[in-house]
């Protein structure tokens, strides 16, 4: 039987200051989107900014100033039984003499600046891998030096004084004879990833930072991956939930933000002043770079065994599975795609990381690409922080597109590990 009715006091909904109310609650939402969106969108400029000023001012080093010139292997100005110790300058001078007839020997000097102090031996190495071409005449793309490199750039200004100027009048007039001859190119700059560094800007490579890079990168996983996972596993499937524990677990949560030229000066203190490693080497720089992604590893491990549901340790045991058998046949593989994403994550971080590696020696000048991680090299952040100290003009564009290419790596290292995450990630 239903009861009777009972009479509801009237809620007013529609009075006025019910709808002040809500007018104002919709006022303040639509501040707080329109505040969401403007940070999105100040973030984004910025980043295009930063995109763009780097694409801006790093593209010319993307391509290489070159005169073709015809050089003639003068049998009378090189010794035949030993090519590599030949007076290639003098050869340049004749090639340059041709260029320009009738100049003074003051002025062929002048015009023989033009090419690049790495020209000679881009002549040498060319006999010495076949010998054949003495007697004869051969047309080379010779890079030119970094003020005329400029100059093509029009970096430098042709209607600023001379007194403030590299070049001079009769230089630039010279420069204009060759362009207008078609001898003068701008091909790609494969040599920006394939030759080492040098002190003359049109001539620096990042050969040997990117081997350093690689040298480093591998030490530090190595090290780190093992001993992390490990440290992670112990910690959240087998060691007793005690108090020592806790510590342990606070402390790497602590060591985790801890600054990175912290570990540099524990480097600097250990490796390579008790144990007496070399200097400069990628494996000490990995092995700094190791402590500092180790507490990132062991926490993302820590969270990816955590994310496997209790019921999958419960249905091994309950099948007669030991307790290790069932971390290691079942909990693990279930968790390695977070703990791959967590170390890729970690890894790109040690790569694009210069003060530890700063105060190991590692932005020591070094002319050649280690050979093995015990040989002195440099790294990609300190061949920018060189680069970028550096007082000639023309390293400015060397280092924007080393920092592009820093920036390349750790984009495809933070895609890498998006795809892993998303192509084994299981839903629970």
């Amino acid at each position: 039987m239903a009861g009777p009715d009972i009479a509801l006091p009237a809620t007013p909904w529609a009075s006025a200051p019910v709808r002040a109310r809500l007018r104002r609650r919709g006022r303040a939402e639509t501040r707080l989107r329109l505040l969401g969106l403007g940070a999105l969108g100040l973030a984004f400029a910025m980043l295009a900014t930063l995109v763009l000023t780097l694409l801006w001012s790093g593209a010319g080093a993307f391509r290489q100033t070159r005169v073709a010139t015809e050089v003639f292997y003068d049998p009378a100005i090189l010794a035949p039984g030993n090519l590599a110790r030949g007076d290639y300058r003098a050869i340049l001078a004749v090639a340059v003499g041709e260029w320009f007839p009738g100049l003074s020997p003051a002025g062929r000097r002048r015009a023989g600046a033009i090419l690049s102090a790495g020209a000679p031996f881009v002549l040498r190495d060319r006999i010495v891998a076949d010998p054949a071409l003495l007697g004869r005449r051969v047309t080379l793309s010779l890079p030119v030096s970094d003020p005329y490199d400029q100059l093509r750039r029009g970096l430098l200004g042709r209607d600023t004084p001379a007194a403030f100027r590299r070049l001079t009048d009769d230089d630039i007039a010279r420069w204009d004879r060759l362009v207008a001859s078609g001898l003068v190119s701008a091909p790609l700059n494969p040599g920006l990833l394939l030759d080492p560094d040098s002190r003359f800007p049109e001539l620096a490579g990042l050969a040997g930072a990117l081997a350093g890079s690689a040298w480093l990168l591998l030490t530090c996983f190595l090290l780190s991956f093992p001993v992390g996972i490990g440290a992670a596993i112990y910690l959240e499937e087998f060691a007793p939930r005690r108090r020592l524990a806790d510590v342990i677990e606070i402390n790497i949560n602590n060591l985790a933000a801890v600054p990175s030229v912290v570990f540099g000066l524990l480097g600097l203190a250990v490796f390579l002043g008790w144990f007496g490693l070399p200097r400069s080497s990628p494996f000490v720089g990995g092995m700094v770079l190791a402590l500092m992604t180790l507490p990132t590893i062991i926490i993302a491990t820590r969270a990816a065994l955590k994310a496997v549901p209790p019921s999958i340790r419960e249905a091994a045991l309950g099948l007669g599975a030991s307790r290790q058998q069932a971390v290691f046949h079942h909990v693990l593989p279930l968790a390695m795609p977070g703990i791959l994403t967590g170390t890729i994550l970690g890894l790109a971080h040690a790569l694009g990381e210069t003060a530890p590696l700063l105060l190991i020696g590692m932005n020591a000048f070094v002319t050649g690409a280690p050979g093995g991680p015990f040989d002195a090299a440099t790294a990609l952040p300190t061949q920018i922080f060189i680069w970028a100290d550096s007082p000639e003009r023309g390293f400015e564009a060397r280092t924007s597109a080393a920092i592009l290419v820093l920036l390349a790596f750790l984009v495809v290292m933070n895609g890498l590990a998006i795809f892993l995450r998303n192509r084994f990630e299981r839903k629970w």
